[in-house]
């Protein structure tokens, strides 16, 4: 059981991947192959022993380079992936936001994906009908909320995902490079957005290309390079390590 001044335990967490380096067309070849032991694996592993707390209100940066795991630990946090090893107990409601519209289908409209994406993320439609004008003034789209999104941008999409995501109040907030989405003032917006919900209280891990971005948000920081924690503590601190194995 997680304790009372603990939102999130990461414990001992690996993640194994089996690379296949066979081509395989269909189900019944791979069958075949498999009983015959012609298909070869090569085991990848994305984390390490990768272990950490927060307490409520804490804001982590997740560092390292493309490759060092950052995503893969987002995705095991957020239940997407299921640990190899370890555990993560997490306390209250978590808002992932990974892939922005990931729920969204192409075939609806702006309107109809407010609806069906903010049911995925546990919101009524009452509660989704008092916010819909103020999602819609928010991601910008005007009159594109009538269009089907098969239509849109991958711009406009991202900023749909985000004006619905944010309308949860959660505990824990997850996020995964979506303020590097849409124009410099869109970005500004989006910011601001989250420092309020940082206001609230809220737990945050956060990745960024942006290590000024990840300095302003953040208090505390992790760095992973090949799916291990090689530095973590207050953000000033594991930022310099990070700045000195980057060149930056």
């Amino acid at each position: 059981m997680a304790r009372k001044d603990v939102a999130l335990d990461v414990s001992h967490v690996s993640m194994r991947f089996n690379l296949s380096s066979e081509k395989v067309d269909n189900l019944k070849e791979y069958i075949v192959k498999s009983m015959k032991k012609e298909i070869h694996r090569d085991e990848f592993w994305a984390l390490k022993d990768v272990s950490f707390t927060l307490r409520p209100g804490d804001r982590l940066g997740i560092l390292g380079l493309n490759g060092a795991g950052k995503s893969t630990l987002l995705k095991v946090i957020a239940g997407v992936f299921k640990p190899t090893k370890g555990k993560v107990i997490k306390k209250g409601i978590m808002a992932p936001m990974l892939e922005l519209g990931a729920g969204f289908d192409p075939q609806y409209t702006g309107e109809e994906n407010i609806y069906l994406y903010g049911s995925v993320l546990g919101l009524s439609k009452d509660f989704l009908k008092s916010k819909y004008d103020e999602i819609v003034e928010f991601s910008e789209l005007g009159n594109f909320i009538h269009v089907p999104l098969k239509n849109y941008s991958s711009g406009m999409k991202a900023r749909l995902g985000f004006s619905i995501v944010t309308q949860v109040k959660p505990d824990i907030l997850i996020l995964d490079e979506v303020l590097a989405v849409g124009d410099a003032k869109f970005r500004a917006k989006s910011e601001a957005k989250i420092m309020e919900m940082f206001d609230q209280g809220v737990t945050v891990l956060f990745v960024s290309h942006s290590l000024a971005q990840v300095q302003r948000l953040c208090n505390k920081a992790i760095l992973l390079e090949h799916g291990q924690i090689i530095s973590a503590g207050e953000i000033d601190e594991v930022s310099k390590i990070y700045e000195s194995k980057t060149g930056f």
